[in-house]
């Protein structure tokens, strides 16, 4: 059967006149490129067992001191003895949920400015990392960070990119539905734009 343009039936299956273009996130490298993007955010985020295992020994304990010869007598006016009470005071059995929780937070940090409330959310969040809360506060509160400034950083993004007003930057500085940040880092950040 020969189809005819005459024939009503038979519709063309290809239309060079219509002008459609696919979305770019349907085409075949648009998808290509989000799951890159997904895989490579994923790779950020979890932490690596290589990253917990690699955190320095503690101290010996003092009945593992006892059992090392005796110092010469001679070499007394080096007191070897001071040298375990000048270390800084390292916290005894972190467990390796909140070192988990504690090494997760610092890569959310390096990828996103966030709020310690914004952090502690994310770390428990079931649609996050699920941690604890004790685990995620261990994390906000042993974390180095300058919420202060994390504030600006965000603001200046939201500045920059958004073209957003400084009363719209605070508002989503602030809102608990937006970054969450104190009244205090809000207004410090855009004291500071």
């Amino acid at each position: 059967m020969s189809t005819s343009p005459l024939n009503p039936t038979v519709t063309p299956t290809h239309n060079p006149n219509n002008n459609e273009k696919k979305p770019w996130y349907k085409k075949w490298w648009g998808i290509a490129a989000i799951v890159v993007g997904v895989l490579f955010v994923v790779g950020l985020l979890v932490p690596k067992d290589e990253e917990v295992e690699a955190e320095p020994t503690p101290t010996p304990t003092p009945t593992e001191t006892t059992t090392a010869p005796a110092p010469d007598p001679s070499s007394e006016t080096e007191e070897p003895d001071q040298e375990p009470t000048e270390e800084p005071d390292q916290e005894p059995d972190v467990p390796k949920e909140y070192i988990s929780a504690l090494k997760s937070a610092e890569n959310y940090l390096d990828f996103s400015p966030m709020s310690k409330k914004g952090l502690f959310d994310q770390l428990t969040s079931e649609y996050g990392d699920q941690f604890t809360k004790e685990a995620a506060q261990y994390a906000v509160d042993n974390i180095d960070a300058d919420w202060k400034e994390l504030a600006l950083e965000s603001a200046r993004s939201y500045q920059d990119d958004m073209h957003m007003s400084p009363a719209a930057i605070y508002d989503q500085l602030v809102s608990e539905y937006g970054e969450q940040f104190t009244e205090e880092e809000a207004q410090y950040a855009l004291d500071n734009l």
